[in-house]
């Protein structure tokens, strides 16, 4: 089993406490005591709040991005794509639900270039997201709805996925894939 160390159990737990309570709220010393160290402790290992959420957020982002791009170059069509998107955002859900809440609630606190870093990866990761969407539909594979109500209605489910999976405890990963792949894609007709 790895060892981690004392940096990545800092981000751990602040990941923890900033699902609980939000960015905003905790403070260094509520850290330090989750982890039972004093709060200048935290300061051999950690610059501050700051580096705490960045390193969360970016982390994930970049999770995103890598997984995007991996179904992008995929020579599968479109509908196989959304299909692999949607499972991608499952693993991701069910590996850092609580990074989740950082990055979806509290981004807009990450500062000068890490901000301009989440919001182009979360741009393009859309952006390519809408692509797949848009080849679907001129492919035949997707019915001609709006192209913006699509990926809304699919990144808005999932973007909120880590709240239901915390709380319906840890449902099999098979079937929360099938399932959902099979709801979000085919409906409910």
């Amino acid at each position: 089993m790895k060892t981690i160390s004392r940096k990545e159990e800092i981000i751990q737990v602040a990941s923890r406490l900033f699902y609980e309570k939000g960015y905003k709220t905790v403070s260094m010393r509520d850290i330090a005591t989750a982890m039972d160290i004093k709060a200048a402790s935290l300061y051999n290992h950690i610059n501050g709040k700051q580096e705490i959420l960045s390193e969360i957020i970016l982390k994930v982002a970049e999770e995103f991005t890598v997984g995007m791009e991996n179904v992008v170059s995929e020579k599968i069509s479109a509908i196989e794509k959304v299909e692999k998107v949607i499972e991608m955002h499952i693993d991701i859900t069910v590996n850092y639900s609580e990074a989740l809440a950082a990055l979806n609630n509290d981004w807009m606190h990450l500062e000068k270039s890490n901000l301009s870093a989440f919001v182009k990866m979360r741009e393009d990761y859309e952006e390519n997201f809408r692509k797949i969407i848009k080849q679907g539909i001129e492919m035949g594979e997707i019915k001609a709805h709006h192209p913006e109500v699509i990926l809304f209605s699919i990144l808005s489910t999932l973007r909120t996925l880590y709240l239901w999976y915390q709380k319906r405890g840890k449902l099999d990963m098979n079937i929360l894939k099938r399932d959902m792949v099979a709801v979000l894609i085919k409906g409910l007709i």
